[in-house]
């Protein structure tokens, strides 16, 4: 087992089995970001013209339909933003679509609710079946792997792809953004979400049914099919314009009463208790210090503030004995039950059928047709 290191420049540490550090101690998320990343970053006038040419053909292709795109909102920060942006800036008509899982805190619904009201846009929902939903997750939990959020994460995915697919929409709108994602989870953390092979076989081991409606979507599905034979573009502007955490929380407050989370994801009540309780208690694999190590690097907090907000848990420890009542009742176990799955072995995505090799493939090809900027790993 390795000694114990943590970067001098963010705050990743050896809690990243993959991580590696150069004779100054800076790690390779780091090196990644000022290798990869950085270069390519055009928050700027440069941005802001490929944003205006975009928002253009939009609307060209969108003339005569009801909606020119479609946006997933889920209530978070970035996706609020997105929609703001949209409809006040762009002049676009998005389609809001929101997939419920099951989890959605009240915070998120209000925050929504007062989004699409004030912008005078409609909200469609999908509605996951709850009974398939809660069967898979529990498939999860008894598997022992990190990676308990891939139901829900999944299931939002694959929804929203195969409803532009459906309908004719052709450019998803995407909150994902550098500025507050440069650095990406490590794979033990948090597993390809789009791993068919990886979540039927979980499935089939550990699940109690078949999953009739639950939706799927592989990633050839939605990377290759939608992308090179139906024409789908999933577009990120915010990488293409000035944005920090505190611009959008400063707009969405002022202009809605958008309501902040206290940490990025916890508009869901599973991911709360998940990302603030299971993986740091279990795993001893803590969020924050990815999403801290993005802020850090974009300059939006200093490693000083980030060091000292590690050394408190990301949970309520006085109300956590409730989290766990009220994840086990919704998945109908008992809180006995749900304390043994915290106490199994503890396994990786290793541990089952996966298809690694295809993704790190993938990801080397599109890399090099400079279709995406991956921080290297």
């Amino acid at each position: 087992m390795r000694d114990y290191q943590i970067c001098t420049n963010c705050v990743m540490d050896t809690s990243d089995p993959a991580i590696s550090f150069d004779a100054q101690g800076v790690c390779d998320h780091c090196r990644g970001f000022e290798a990869d990343v950085k270069p390519n970053w055009h928050p700027d006038e440069v941005g802001s013209r490929q944003v205006a040419e975009m928002v253009a053909q939009i609307r060209k292709e969108g003339e005569g339909k009801e909606f020119d795109c479609i946006l997933g909102m889920s209530g978070g920060l970035d996706s609020s933003y997105m929609l703001h942006l949209l409809v006040t800036e762009f002049g676009l008509r998005p389609l809001v679509f929101h997939v419920d899982g099951g989890w959605n805190s009240d915070i998120a619904v209000n925050n929504i609710q007062m989004l699409v009201e004030k912008l005078g846009l409609d909200l469609y929902t999908e509605v996951i079946n709850w009974e398939e939903m809660r069967d898979f997750q529990l498939a999860f939990f008894k598997s022992g792997v990190p990676h308990l959020d891939i139901p829900q994460d999944h299931a939002f995915i694959a929804t929203l792809y195969h409803f532009a697919n459906k309908h004719g929409i052709k450019y998803i709108m995407n909150g994902g953004n550098y500025a507050t994602e440069c650095v990406r989870n490590p794979l033990e953390w948090l597993y390809h979400g789009t791993d068919l092979v990886q979540l039927r076989d979980i499935q089939a081991r550990f699940g109690t049914r078949e999953l009739k409606t639950y939706p799927f979507s592989s990633i050839l599905f939605h990377k290759v099919y939608l992308r090179y034979l139906r024409g789908v573009k999933v577009v990120k502007p915010l990488n293409l314009l000035p944005y920090s955490k505190k611009i959008a929380i400063d707009t969405l407050s002022s202009e809605y009463g958008w309501r902040p989370y206290p940490q990025k994801h916890f508009e869901s009540r599973f991911t709360r208790f998940f990302e603030a309780y299971w993986l740091p208690t279990r795993f001893g694999y803590d969020t924050r210090r990815v999403q801290y190590s993005s802020l850090i690097l974009t300059d939006q907090m200093s490693r000083k503030e980030a060091l000292e907000k590690l050394t408190r848990p990301a949970y309520n420890p006085e109300t956590i004995d409730e989290e766990f009542e009220y994840i086990a009742t919704k998945l109908g176990i008992g809180v006995d039950e749900l304390r043994r799955y915290h106490e199994m072995p503890l396994k990786t995505y290793r541990d089952y059928r996966n298809q690694e090799w295809m993704f790190n493939a993938g990801a080397r090809v599109l890399k090099a047709l400079g279709v995406e900027r991956a921080v290297k790993r």
